[in-house]
């Protein structure tokens, strides 16, 4: 991989860039973003079936005109497709769409279960209909994919520190990597050791807090990356609110995925990747509110997070 910046090693052995590039929402900019991502230097992209954005992904990539082993593609089995005769089904959708044999990661996006269905969201009157899928079962499916190299490493996101305990007791196949709401306001340092103890490896989505303005919980409070302590720390490297907190993420041993279609600010993104010290971390430590920004519990039927920090 000629990825320049900082890596870690999941417990396949494989490498991660430690800043990947997220895809979520502006579906309709990603082929430009991600072309621009990539000639920047990043190699790590972040996708999921649900945002829709698999295609522009694939676009950039191919614009981009870097050959497949230097790029680490994540993608996500959404919820309408839990049962284990369709997880190989939406794999391949994905991997259609992404226009590659295999992914490097490929994630269970959430614990829950919709009903079986074409829909992203099934729907039962004006509620998401449910499923009935047991989240181990889909993870069994999942290491199937695994096996037949459809997905190098597999993984979770969004699982609260029960559910992943159940899983890892029934799994075959550990997890290689979790990917969760954390940031300065949300560090969960417990549930972060607890990964670290189990050689699980974290990333961070939305690791500028309650930046993103679809978080209605963070919008009657300052934002995170123009936290004082985090603009303060940034003054000694050069550095803004933003690239503390990604650096922070890093210091952590963990991935960060911030999302841009700006192309300043999609280098900026990377410019991230630098050394904080041990006393400035323990100061970025200090900002923790233990604040949620993301919980879908009352749309999706499910009780999320439920003995993790976070109030909403």
């Amino acid at each position: 991989m000629s990825y320049q910046g900082t890596t870690f090693t999941l417990n396949t052995g494989a490498k991660i860039p430690g800043i990947g590039f997220g895809t979520w929402q502006d579906k309709e900019a990603q082929e430009d973003a991600v072309y621009e991502a990539i000639k920047a230097g990043y190699r790590h992209i972040d996708t999921a079936r649900v945002y829709g954005t698999e295609s522009g992904v694939a676009a950039g990539v191919k614009k981009a005109g870097v050959p497949r082993e230097e790029l680490f593609i994540v993608t996500k089995l959404w919820n309408n497709a839990h049962h284990p005769d369709d997880v190989e089904k939406q794999l391949d959708a994905s991997l259609k769409d992404l226009n590659t044999d295999y992914v490097d990661l490929y994630l269970m996006h959430w614990p829950s279960a919709f009903a079986r269905s074409d829909e992203l969201f099934p729907k039962e009157g004006d509620k998401t209909k449910t499923g009935d899928t047991d989240y181990v079962d889909t993870w069994h499916a999942m290491e199937k994919m695994q096996q037949k190299g459809k997905a190098k490493a597999i993984g979770v996101s969004n699982f609260s520190k029960s559910e992943l305990e159940r899983l890892l007791s029934k799994a075959n196949t550990k997890p290689a990597a979790h990917q969760m709401e954390m940031h300065p306001y949300l560090a969960q340092k417990s549930f972060s050791d607890f990964h670290k103890e189990n050689d699980i490896h974290i990333t961070h989505y939305s690791p500028f807090g309650n930046q993103n303005a679809i978080y209605s919980s963070g919008q009657d409070i300052g934002k995170l990356i123009d936290d004082p302590v985090l603009v303060e720390v940034g003054k000694k490297y050069g550095k803004n609110g933003a690239q503390v907190a990604l650096a922070w993420g890093l210091a952590k041993g963990h991935t960060v995925i911030p999302k841009s279609k700006t192309p300043a600010r999609i280098k900026a993104n990377l410019e991230g990747d630098f050394k904080l010290d041990a006393e400035d971390v323990a100061k970025v430590d200090g900002v923790d509110k233990k604040l949620r920004f993301n919980d879908p519990s009352g749309t999706f039927g499910w009780k999320f997070y439920s003995d993790l920090e976070g109030k909403q």
